[in-house]
């Protein structure tokens, strides 16, 4: 097994001409009145970038509750025969992980995308790369995933979530608050910590997944997080947000709007201490982003 560093992020810079921010966005979110409505406006986001281009889709799925939704309505819809054309023009892409960690394991996205997407939708699909969590070497299969992500043109769209963190803080992704990660960073291999095993666990168990014993106690041992970066979020061509779970997560309330009401700095360095301090904070440099989200977020 390959030694990385337990007590320091590493982060993989994307190849060719750098990013840069550009003037941050208000974000106005579009409140819905339960799940299945938010995962149906996530599908015809899903559907308006089908319609407008031609070839291949590159989606990088949600994992958790925030997507549930969709993909159980892309689950459905994979069990006829209608949409089998949209869906053969999809190339699907994990955005996280926990590792290491067996794929089969009932605690990983891949296991839980399985469950709620079902057997036939991974089988029209064009096709499926999650990040690897049972490589020998962690990093090159990380490089292995990017170079695929980057030869099929990155993201077209990119589902993200929003995840609450001490002090008021948030997560995109995994993109930790105090990791680093800078606006040319693609990926990353963050050592893990207690409170990210607990927000996995908890979040995977009040979607439904079915865990035992010997999975949790295999997730528990996990060391690492892999996780997209700010690069693969502001290089995708849209965004489209979801935030559904405030009443098991009552913190996002406060969280989320804290993302909405910030004001972001126009020094550069204070900015970058702004977006470190709160990941959250990174969708607001994305030009096209849609965020729907529940009215308790907003109560």
């Amino acid at each position: 097994m390959q030694t990385i560093s337990t007590d320091r992020n590493t982060w993989i810079a994307q190849k060719g001409q750098p990013l840069r921010l550009t003037t941050p966005r208000t974000i106005e979110p579009v409140v819905l009145a339960d799940e299945k409505a938010v995962g149906l406006a996530m599908f015809h986001e899903l559907k308006s970038v089908a319609d407008s281009q031609d070839g291949d889709i590159n989606i990088v799925l949600l994992g958790g509750r925030g997507a549930q939704a969709l993909h159980q309505h892309l689950g459905e819809l994979a069990k006829g025969s209608s949409a089998d054309t949209f869906l053969a023009r999809l190339n699907v892409f994990t955005q996280d992980a926990l590792a290491p960690m067996r794929m089969e394991n009932s605690l990983s996205f891949v296991r839980d995308f399985e469950r709620l997407l079902g057997e036939d939708f991974f089988r029209k699909i064009k096709s499926f790369t999650p990040m690897k969590t049972d490589s020998d070497n962690i990093s090159a299969a990380l490089d292995q995933y990017l170079e695929t992500m980057n030869a099929l043109g990155g993201p077209d769209i990119f589902f993200l979530g929003h995840g609450p963190e001490a002090e008021g803080a948030s997560h995109l992704a995994y993109i930790k608050p105090g990791s680093g990660a800078g606006v040319n960073d693609i990926a990353g291999i963050i050592p893990i910590s207690e409170s990210i095993l607990e927000h996995h666990i908890t979040k995977f168990k009040a979607g439904g997944s079915t865990v035992n014993a010997a999975d949790e106690a295999e997730c528990r041992n996990a060391k690492y997080i892999l996780t997209l970066g700010p690069a693969a979020i502001l290089s995708a061509k849209k965004i489209v947000q979801s935030v559904v779970d405030a009443d098991t997560a009552p913190a996002k309330k406060i969280t989320y709007n804290n993302v909405l009401n910030t004001t972001l700095s126009d020094d550069a360095d204070e900015r970058n201490k702004q977006l470190d301090n709160n990941p959250g904070l990174w969708v607001r440099f994305h030009p096209n982003v849609v965020s729907y989200v529940l009215p308790d977020v907003m109560a």
